[in-house]
This record gives structure tokens, sequence and C-alpha cells, in this order.
């Protein structure tokens, strides 16, 4: 069975390596992200790797009328998408809630939270009509337990959890699922996102300890999302082995 299948945050990291697991497993691509070039060097090698077809739109999920104009395009290219991946995230600063940014506090909120608020309810009435798709969203660790520093990521990654639930209950008998996949330390370029271009700062905290990769996560999605339709996996804890907690990591 091909699966049409829409991305968010599609141009690296954890995004790219989920369209990247599904073009080998010969999918439908709708993938978005705020850096169209990105995506569009990403086409051909997708193809490559065997995606029946791959479309790529830019998508900034702060924006209202970008999702409005991304969800729409994505039913026209594929009337019958079966998945939809709320993967576009970031983080801003470790400073404690009293030293933080205000703006850096929206900026969050509204990609973390709004943003998946945006597209799901962009996507679900198509999903209703077609008695058909699968909202699988990506969390966090940080969305079960906090840490000093990550005060608003965590309360935007809880606001998710949160979301992700009164979805489940909202949809029930709908045959629509709902998913969330929650991974501890992941080595992206996230975390140069979160030192503001600080490589350093950002190699720093996966040093000393095996985190995961993003295709682990990739991986996982795909799991998920290829259960018989009778199946939903409501939630995925995953973590690398060397980290215990959010705040727990066993570093050599």
């Amino acid at each position: 069975m091909t699966h049409s299948i829409a991305i968010t945050g599609a141009s690296s990291g954890i995004g790219k390596a989920i369209a990247e697991e599904f073009a080998r497993r010969g999918a439908e691509l709708f993938l978005g992200a705020r850096r169209l070039e990105k995506l569009q060097t990403l086409k051909a090698g997708l193809l490559e790797l065997g995606a029946k077809s791959v479309h790529v739109q830019e998508l900034d999920v702060r924006e209202n009328t970008s999702v409005e104009e991304w969800t729409d395009a994505a039913f026209r290219v594929f009337p019958r998408i079966d998945i939809l991946v709320n993967n576009a995230g970031l983080v801003l600063g470790r400073d404690t809630i009293e030293a933080g940014r205000v703006d850096d506090w929206e900026t969050i909120f509204d990609t973390n939270v709004m943003g998946v608020l945006r597209l799901c309810r962009g996507f679900l009435p198509h999903f209703r009509k077609n008695k058909h798709g699968h909202v699988i969203m990506i969390g966090s660790i940080s969305g079960h337990q906090v840490y000093e520093g990550g005060g608003p990521y965590c309360a935007s990654k809880f606001g998710v959890k949160a979301l992700t639930q009164t979805l489940k209950l909202e949809l029930n008998g709908s045959g629509i699922r709902v998913s969330s996949i929650d991974p501890g330390m992941v080595e992206t370029e996230f975390s140069e996102v979160r030192f503001r271009g600080d490589k350093d700062a950002a190699k720093a905290v996966y040093q000393g300890f095996s985190p995961l990769q993003a295709l682990d996560i990739a991986e996982t999605v795909a799991f998920v999302a290829t259960r018989p339709a009778h199946v939903n996996i409501d939630e995925i804890i995953i973590m690398p082995t060397d980290q215990a907690s959010a705040t727990k990591v066993s570093r050599t």
C-alpha cells in the first residue's frame, strides 16, 4: 500500500529523516518547511530513494495564511492524505524564567503549540470527509518531565501532549488515529538553533554518550503509521540507553 504523508519541518533533522524513511517505502510525500531551497534540494534524493512522488512548498507554521495555503495545496495534490506528521518545532536558549525573553517565549509557543493547532484545524475536516487519517505528533520527553532552563519549551510540549489527548477524545469513533512519539535527546541541528548558531555549545550537548539519531525517530514513526487500521499506538517515549530522564544522562 502506498502511503501519502504530509510532514512539517521536513527540511532537516527528524522531519528530513521521516521523509527519507517513507521515500524508501515508496510513499507519496508532501513536505513543508520555511527553508524552501533545502526542500527543493532534498526532493531529488527522495525520488532516488524510491518515493512515488514528492511535492514541496514553503511553510511557516506561525502564519495562518501559510498553513492554509500549504494545507489546500496538499489536498489538491493528494486528495486522500493518510498521515500528517506535526514535526515542526524549536527551542530558544536555556534561560531561567526570571531571565527569559518574552519574544523567545512567543516564538516557542507560536511554533510548537499554535503551529500544531493550525495544522490540525486545516487537516481534520479533510480526514473526517475521507473517514480516514492519522495525526502523528513529534513531542518530547520535555512534555513529561521538566528541567531548569527549559520552562517555556517544556510548557509548550506539555501543551502538545494536552492537545494530543484532547484530539483522541474528540476524534473517537471517526476512524482518525492520533499518536505521539516523544523522544529524549536526538542529535540534530535542534540544539544549534537553541544556542543561536553556537556550534560548540550545541555539540557539547551530545558529548560523552550515544544520543538518538533522527533515523531512530523516523523508523518509529514508520512503525506507528503502518499498524493495521484497528490499531492505534497512543504514545511512545523513546530514549537513548544512556538517558534515564530529562535531566539524568550517563556520560563518560
